[in-house]
């Protein structure tokens, strides 16, 4: 049982660490926003790493194969999604930006509930998160066959590793909306974000 929880956590901080396009929209979509919005956020991507975990685990060889021909559109499709949300986190903060300046109401923040689905449905579109735990889940079979037990073991610990890790950086957003108190300087860090994000998207569109 110890050896499935240190996988799982392994696992699960694996996948997460690395800061990508998800991770930093994540970051910008805290610091324009609430804690709670970036927690239920968080929360989102981290559902999807679980439910991935506890496909690959169930699923085991037959995943990888079905996955295949499906991978190229997946990828299209996040890459559309992640320059959707760059462009349209650019255009919403020149917009707050104009309207902070002209003194007309702001538009509302999204509410924790679309934003953990938002993220929920980003996360789910990268199909490189399957066939990571896929991978992982293979390789262990190769050596013992894990008992239902340690499977549960194995997911739970992976979706408690991403969450701590997606908490993590939406805390980090928090901290980073309260430094930047000057309209002038979350308008910089908004459309800095989209940059990132849109760079991001342009690596694993040619990757």
């Amino acid at each position: 049982m110890i050896t499935a929880l240190v996988a799982g956590l392994v696992a699960g901080y694996g996948i997460a660490i690395p800061v990508g396009a998800i991770g930093t929209y994540l970051v910008a979509l805290t610091a324009r926003t609430t804690l709670k919005v970036g927690a239920a956020a968080a929360l989102g991507v981290a559902t999807a790493d679980g439910l991935y975990a506890l496909i690959a685990t169930i699923g085991g060889s037959a995943i990888a194969p079905a996955l295949a021909p499906v991978t190229t559109p997946l990828k299209w499709i996040s890459v559309a999604v992640l320059l959707a949300l760059a462009a349209r986190g650019a255009i919403t903060a020149i917009t707050h930006h104009r309207r902070i300046d002209s003194a007309k109401p702001i538009p509302p923040s999204p509410t924790p509930t679309s934003a953990y689905f938002t993220l929920l449905g980003m996360t789910l579109l990268n199909p490189t998160t399957i066939l990571y735990f896929t991978a992982l889940v293979l390789g262990a079979q190769d050596t013992t066959t894990p008992t239902p037990t340690e499977q549960t073991i194995f997911i739970t610990a992976a979706f408690i590793a991403s969450s701590s890790w997606q908490l993590l950086l939406s805390t980090s957003g928090a901290l980073l909306g309260r430094l930047l108190t000057t309209p002038r300087a979350r308008l910089l860090t908004a459309l800095t974000s989209s940059a990132v994000i849109t760079v991001l998207a342009l690596r694993i569109l040619i990757s």
